[in-house]
């Protein structure tokens, strides 16, 4: 018989069944639609030999006046610049605390610095160490912690505990001294929910809370360590009180008494906490901290369900001309002058020569720059200048002009102010075309510069379409893009609701409570959006969904739209290609460590990768191994059409001509079956297909009353863009 042309519009319809979805591609994962057709994306590769410590949650590329590129990347510990292939830390310090004590224990890597006052810091924090003097007759060296950065892994309100690395005491005692400058802190890795209790600068911690970590695993159950007894075993209870409350993840367990390394009498799953519908505690691995949660305020009656946003780290980055300005999600904002010599050695700070923020708030969710007005604009912010008690979530403050830390309301100048009405709290902003673009949990407001008296005008443009996180937003030629807790959205000077092929797909599965850790990113050489975001039951970003915004040459009502998973395939920022050639990414690795900076003791943090995309064909790893990059694209199930109508024959396939435009290496065909649409689809006898460039025709022997066409590639270096798919396809009975 003649050959029968199967056609197949662009982009991947979930909505649909797999027989509903007729001439649609159902499924895929690193496979874009370019003219099209599907093919296989561009690879990546690492941009350093170095890793990042934590999870990047924002890039920022910029150029000085003498033509130097840069990238500012901040993340949940760090604010480091990428410059000519090497990484800066420029995170800003807090003030340095003199004449700390030293303390060790023999045959223990921990050691103990105790403050004289209040210290302030938290379990996590990073902190730099010098003019160092260690116990004497120990066994430490004082270049074991000489101008080196630690991770804090215990707290109480007078001391902290550091880890030494690798390094034993070999006896107990005090007497040795050093100074602390602690970072700035950031924010948690992940978004997560606490249980009623006050929130801190962590969400859900006290300043000075004592920490400890568990000594042996604790199970799912009402039982203490090791799923038997009364008692949660610890490396030490010192700093608890000898009754009280413990906390581990969202946890609390209730003791009676404790001795050196054991909580006494307990309770598991206290006020609400056990895991939902049981009276059981949750599972927790050996080396979990456990935190004080005796005096935190507001524990109360048991709720059953998580209450309070611990949103993550994150930051807002801009530029002043060649400044960069940096703020901390609710803290402060700074700014680092790339202009100097010194640069590269300076960090950023509030007292910046010629451009300080000293008089700028003390606690703001956003900030940016207005690029033709050159005003600082804090979103989410202090109606008190310096009173962080004062943030209101919905409230906007702006700078004199030209001045980023002038915010005084004069009839002379032009700083002001405006609380917006729509909404419980500002998520996020960018620069548009002609507008400043502001986005609350559930409207969208513009910002234009109107002049005197008024400087800028507010005007809402759309309601019940809210951002769902900071960086789920998007810009480009004068169109925004955006994902929200309830669908996609774009504003072209109109709100207008994308119609999405895998809506359903995409929201039934997704995680919104953590939308502050879903980013957006623009592919401008292939016209598409991309959102990463986490899925239920993952603390970070495991999926993401593409919305190709250039294809008209096909109109599709549901969008062009495609799916992915692979996990190589995860990004956590992204920068499109307008400073650099091609767009830069990160990835996460929760259960990695990183190499910068430099931490002795570091555990638990993560690493992030920088990597240069739509490089070669795979990718390319910090220490120069390769990892193949896998991709696929699978079809609807399509059915003989004949007078008779559609699935009325079954159809027997004898053979196929592969036509694909580019093939680097082999693909893989696989044909499947199914002879009812509730079935499951089975390969043929004879799938899979390898078909290389030489390959003319491939004879197969397949019968059913559907049939389905998968095209991928498992190996490295293969490349592929598919064509169309031709085959002989006969009627074969009605049974």
């Amino acid at each position: 018989m003649a050959l029968t042309q199967i056609k197949f519009a662009p982009g991947v319809d979930k909505q649909d069944t797999s027989v509903g979805a007729v001439g649609r591609w159902t499924d895929s994962d690193n496979v874009r639609w370019r003219y099209g057709l599907p093919e296989k994306v561009g690879g990546w590769q690492s941009l350093l030999t170095d890793t990042i410590v934590g999870v990047a949650r924002k890039q920022h590329a910029f150029v000085d006046t003498e033509g130097n590129r840069y990238i500012a990347i901040g993340t949940d510990k760090f604010l480091l610049i990428y410059f000519e292939g090497q990484l800066f830390d420029i995170t800003p310090l807090k003030t340095k605390i003199t004449s700390v004590v030293m303390s060790s224990t023999n045959e223990s890597k921990e050691v103990t610095l105790t403050f004289s006052a209040a210290h302030n810091l938290e379990s996590g924090d990073i902190v730099f160490i010098d003019n160092v003097t260690v116990p004497s007759g120990v066994g430490l060296t004082n270049a074991a912690f000489e101008d080196k950065l630690f991770q804090v892994t215990r707290v109480t309100s007078d001391l902290i505990a550091i880890v030494t690395g690798t390094q034993s005491a070999t006896g107990t005692a005090g007497g040795g001294s050093c100074d602390i400058t602690p970072y700035e802190p950031v924010g948690p890795a992940a978004q997560s929910y606490g249980y009623g209790y006050g929130v801190s600068p962590y969400g859900g911690t006290v300043q000075g809370a004592a920490t400890t970590a568990l000594n042996g695993a604790l199970l799912a159950d009402t039982a203490g360590t090791g799923g038997s007894g009364t008692a949660v075993t610890v490396v030490s209870t010192t700093g608890f009180p000898t009754a009280g409350t413990i906390a581990i993840a969202n946890e609390l367990i209730t003791y009676t008494s404790k001795s050196a390394t054991q909580f006494l009498g307990i309770t598991r799953g206290a006020k609400g906490t056990a895991t939902f519908g049981t009276s059981n505690g949750q599972a927790h691995s050996s080396s979990d901290t456990v935190t004080n949660a005796t005096d935190f305020s507001g524990w109360g009656d048991a709720v059953e369900a998580n209450t309070i946003t611990l949103e993550p780290g994150l930051w807002s980055l801009s530029n002043f001309g060649q400044v960069l300005v940096a703020t901390i999600a609710n803290g402060k904002t700074f700014t680092w002058n790339a202009g100097i010599a010194a640069r590269l050695s300076t960090r950023a700070s509030t007292t910046t020569t010629d451009f300080p923020t000293t008089n700028n708030p003390t606690a703001t969710r956003v900030t940016l720059i207005s690029p033709t007005t050159r005003h600082l604009i804090h979103f989410g912010t202090e109606t008190t200048i310096g009173s962080a008690s004062t943030q209101d979530d919905m409230f906007i403050r702006f700078s004199e002009q030209e001045d980023i830390n002038d915010y005084s309301i004069l009839a002379t100048n032009t700083a002001g102010s405006q609380r917006l009405q729509d909404g419980t709290k500002i998520m996020g902003s960018l620069v548009a075309k002609e507008n400043i673009l502001i986005w609350t949990d559930n409207a969208l407001y513009t910002m234009k510069f109107v002049g005197a008296p008024f400087t800028f005008g507010f005007e809402q443009v759309g309601t019940n379409c809210g951002l769902i996180g900071k960086n789920a937003a998007i810009e480009i030629d004068g169109v925004a893009y955006w994902m929200g807790s309830n669908g996609f959205f774009s504003f072209d000077g109109t709100v207008n609701t994308l119609p999405c092929s895998v809506e359903d797909f995409v929201y039934d599965d997704a995680d919104t409570t953590k939308g502050q850790q879903i980013t957006a990113g623009i592919n401008n050489l292939f016209t598409e959006v991309t959102w990463w975001y986490p899925t239920q039951g993952s603390d970070f970003n495991n999926r993401y969904v593409v919305y190709n915004y250039g294809v008209t040459n096909n109109p599709l009502p549901m969008g062009n739209w495609y799916t992915g998973t692979n996990t190589n395939s995860i990004r956590t920022t992204w920068i499109d290609s307008l400073v650099y050639p091609k767009p830069y990414a990160t990835a996460y690795n929760s259960s990695g460590t990183g190499s910068f900076p430099a931490i002795i003791g570091e555990t638990g943090l993560g690493s992030s990768v920088l990597f240069e995309h739509e490089s070669g064909t795979d990718q390319v790893n910090p220490d120069g191994s390769v990892t193949t990059l896998t991709s696929f694209v699978q079809s609807y199930d399509f059915s003989l059409q004949t007078d008779q109508g559609a699935a009325e024959y079954f159809l027997a396939m004898r053979r196929f001509l592969p036509n694909f435009k580019i093939l680097q290496g082999d693909a893989t065909v696989t044909i499947s079956v199914a002879d009812y649409p509730a079935d499951p689809n089975t390969n043929t006898t004879l799938s899979p297909f390898t078909i290389t460039s030489t390959t003319t025709k491939v004879d197969t022997r397949a019968r059913g009353r559907y049939a389905a066409l998968k095209i991928e590639n498992t190996g490295a270096s293969q490349s592929w863009r598919f064509g169309t798919f031709q085959a002989d396809l006969q009627p074969d009975g009605r049974r």
